[in-house]
């Protein structure tokens, strides 16, 4: 029995897909966070949080990409097809924030609400296409053959719209429970507030997903519902439910670093179910990670290289958020 590198590549896509919506999330939550923060220091203090790491965060998309392009090109082509205005639209909002994120600790005091406001939209577009292009990955794409039969709109539709605002409040409430852990004072008390309205509302996006998506996808309901796979994948939604009591809880008690653990749990298992709706395929509804991999000699060549870069990235950036760990303050950080 041979090695199943179509497989092993799918997880590490998924790996690598999964890390960055947890560390560019909370990352992006920032930016859509700033409308309720109306203080300039606090804002700083907002941004100092992430600023020696939110670079290297993105690292995991572009590695996600890259395994993509390698291990599955027909997948790569058609998502890139399908996605064009989306994906597009995506980068326009993280080149907004990203400028806006070095041009504003420069700006002077009547330029600087330009600067925030390019932050903020920058962020929220970024979030939104990114959920857009989930809808509409899970929605299925339109095929003939081996080649796109849609449209450049396709994605505009209901469900993509509803996973897009759904990725926005996700990545807002990895941003607010990631500055609790991060902050003091007046901005973690705002934060704490915020974070019990944003807990109830997460609840709520997951479960009209889980309840939208099979209802529209027999496919998908089957995969959920069919014995004995139900008390398999039980485990989930439990754990889903489970996390948004553990913030809850943790907010009475000395909130610090669990309310951000919880959530990164409740995040995954979201992320763990849609993974669980499209496998095996990589371009649903109908097309297998086996029939869309590159040959095995090239999935084994590149799988040598990916393996031994894949350590090198989790050792320095574990080494960075270990160095610049500890509560931000005001007068500290970027500058």
């Amino acid at each position: 029995m041979g090695i199943n590198l179509p497989a092993i590549w799918a997880c590490l896509i998924f790996f690598g897909v999964m890390m960055y919506v947890i560390m560019d999330g909370f990352d992006l939550g920032i930016g859509i966070l700033f409308p309720f923060v109306g203080d300039r220091h606090d804002r700083d203090v907002m941004m100092n949080t992430v600023a020696p790491v939110w670079d290297g965060n993105e690292t995991w998309l572009v590695l996600g990409g890259a395994a993509l392009l390698g291990a599955f090109p027909l997948a790569y082509s058609v998502l890139l097809s399908a996605f064009y205005l989306p994906l597009m639209l995506m980068l326009l909002g993280l080149i907004f924030r990203g400028v806006a994120f070095e041009f504003r600790f420069k700006a002077s005091d009547r330029s600087r609400p330009y600067w925030d406001t390019a932050f903020t939209w920058g962020s929220v577009v970024a979030a939104f296409f990114q959920g857009v292009t989930l809808g509409a990955y899970i929605d299925g794409i339109a095929m003939q053959g081996t080649t796109y039969a849609g449209g450049a709109l396709d994605w505009l539709a209901p469900f993509p719209i509803f996973t897009g605002v759904g990725v926005v409040i996700t990545y807002a409430f990895l941003g607010v429970t990631w500055l609790i852990m991060k902050t003091e004072g007046r901005l973690q008390w705002t934060m704490l507030r915020v974070t019990k309205v944003l807990t109830g509302v997460m609840v709520a996006v997951i479960a009209a997903v889980s309840v939208w998506t099979p209802l529209t996808h027999p496919g998908i309901a089957a995969r959920w519902f069919a014995l004995p796979n139900v008390f398999f994948f039980l485990p989930v939604p439990l754990l889903v439910l489970g996390a948004a009591a553990g913030i809850r809880h943790s907010l009475h008690q000395r909130p610090n670093v669990a309310p951000f653990l919880y959530a990164l749990l409740m995040v995954f298992m979201g992320y763990t179910g849609l993974a669980i709706s499209v496998w095996p395929n990589i371009i649903p509804p109908s097309i297998s990670i086996w029939a869309a991999s590159s040959p095995p000699q090239s999935q084994g060549f590149a799988l040598v290289g990916t393996l031994f870069i894949v350590p090198v990235i989790l050792a320095y950036t574990s080494w960075s958020y270990y160095v610049f760990r500890g509560k931000v303050r005001r007068g500290e950080g970027y500058h």
